[in-house]
C-alpha cells in the first residue's frame, strides 16, 4: 500500500511507500540535483541509499542536509515516512571518469554482501570541451555511457541474487536527429573540432539504445532496464560549461523549467511503485511509457551495432562471465 506525497501548491506528487532498510538503493551523482532528491526521498521512505560519488566532502554534506530535511519533514508530523531516527545514506566513492575505479566501486559493494534492488544511472556530465580520460576515452562518453555500461555489468549478478524485482534505471535527457558512426562512438579527431553539444546528445542516445538491447537479453531474469526522460532542469549542471551563443536561448529556459524534486518524481515513482513491476526496456517520461525519441535507436540492427562497439571497449573490466551475464546467458537467477 502506499500513498502520493505532494509537496507545496505547484510541485508534482508520487508514490510514498514503506520500505526496510534491507532494501538497497545505490545512486551514482547523488550528492546534488535530480540525484540528490532521489537519495532523500527513497531513504525517507526507509531503503538504505548509497550515494556513490566521486567527492566525499560534498556527498557527506549531502547526508547531512537529507537528515535535516528529514527532520523538518517528521516535525510536520508525515507518517507516511520511515520512522527511523535518522536516514540509512551511505557514501561509497566512486570516479566514473576511471574504469578501475568503477571495478574497485562494484567489488568493493560485492564484498559488502549485501544484496542491490535498484540502480540508479544518474551521474553525468555535458557540454565539455574536448578531453581524453586516462582509459583513452572521451570524457562524456566515458562519464556518462561506458562506465555505468561497466557498473551495470558488474553488479548484474549481485541483483539477480537480491530477489525478484530488481530495477536498473537509466537518467537519459532530449536527443535530436544527429549523425551517428556506431561502429567509432570514441571520438578520435582534432579537438578543435569537436562538438560537445552533439557528442554529448550521442551519449544520451546510447542510454535509450542501450535500455532496448539489453532488456531482450536480460528478459528470462528477475532484473528489468528502463530509461527515463527528465526534462530541463534548473540544476547546476549546466552552469560550468561555456556553450555557443546560439545555445543560449536553451539555458535561459532554465529559470522557468522544473526543479530537481520536480525532475526526481518519475524516477521514484519507477524505483519504488509496485504498479511498475516487471516493466522492462521501456522510455519513461512524467511516469508514462513514451515512444523512444529518435528513428535510429528503434532500429535493432543499430542497437546490435553499438552493444557490441561498447562490449569491445569495455572488455578489458568485465570477466568472461560478467558478460555473459549481461549478454543474458547465464539465467541461474537465485531468488
Amino acid at each position: 500500500m502506499f500513498r502520493c506525497f505532494k509537496m507545496g501548491n505547484n510541485e508534482s506528487s508520487f508514490p510514498i511507500l514503506s520500505m526496510t532498510r534491507e532494501r538497497i538503493i545505490i545512486v551514482t551523482g547523488a550528492n546534488r540535483g535530480i540525484g540528490y532528491e532521489i537519495a532523500k526521498w527513497c531513504a525517507m521512505m526507509g531503503a538504505t541509499v548509497i550515494l556513490a560519488c566521486r567527492s566525499e566532502s560534498r556527498a557527506r554534506a549531502a547526508i547531512e542536509n537529507m537528515n535535516t530535511e528529514f527532520q523538518n519533514e517528521k516535525r510536520k508530523e508525515n507518517c507516511y515516512l520511515t520512522q527511523s531516527s535518522s536516514l540509512a545514506l551511505e557514501f561509497m566513492y566512486v570516479d566514473l571518469s576511471s574504469f578501475e575505479s568503477v571495478v574497485s566501486f562494484c567489488e568493493a559493494f560485492k564484498t559488502s554482501g549485501r544484496r542491490l534492488h535498484v540502480l540508479f544511472c544518474n551521474a553525468g556530465v555535458g557540454y565539455l570541451p574536448y578531453q581524453k580520460t586516462d582509459n583513452g576515452m572521451e570524457m562524456m562518453l566515458q562519464v556518462n555511457y561506458l562506465s555505468h555500461f561497466v557498473m551495470i555489468g558488474k553488479l548484474l549478478r549481485v541483483m539477480k541474487q537480491s530477489g525478484p524485482d530488481c530495477r536498473i534505471l537509466l537518467m537519459s535527457g532530449f536527443t535530436k536527429n544527429v549523425a551517428i558512426d556506431l561502429k567509432n562512438i570514441n571520438y578520435s579527431g582534432s579537438p578543435r573540432k569537436f562538438n560537445s553539444i552533439l557528442y554529448y546528445i550521442r551519449t544520451k542516445l546510447y542510454q535509450q539504445m542501450q535500455t532496448e538491447a539489453m532488456s531482450h537479453r536480460i528478459a528470462r531474469y528477475n532484473v528489468t532496464i528502463n530509461c527515463i526522460k527528465l526534462g530541463i532542469t534548473n540544476t547546476d549542471f549546466y552552469s560550468h560549461y561555456e556553450v555557443p551563443c546560439c545555445f543560449c536561448e536553451f539555458r535561459c529556459l532554465l529559470e522557468s523549467t522544473r526543479t530537481p524534486f520536480q525532475s526526481s518524481k518519475c524516477p521514484i515513482d519507477l524505483a519504488v511503485n509496485p504498479q511498475h513491476s516487471g516493466v522492462n526496456g521501456r522510455f519513461w517520461f512524467d511516469s508514462k511509457i513514451v515512444k523512444f525519441p529518435k528513428y535510429v535507436a528503434r532500429i535493432e540492427q543499430n542497437r546490435e551495432i553499438l552493444w557490441e562497439t561498447t562490449v569491445d571497449l569495455v572488455r578489458p573490466y568485465l570477466t568472461d562471465e560478467e558478460i555473459l551475464e549481461i549478454n543474458g546467458e547465464i539465467c541461474d537467477t537465485h531468488l
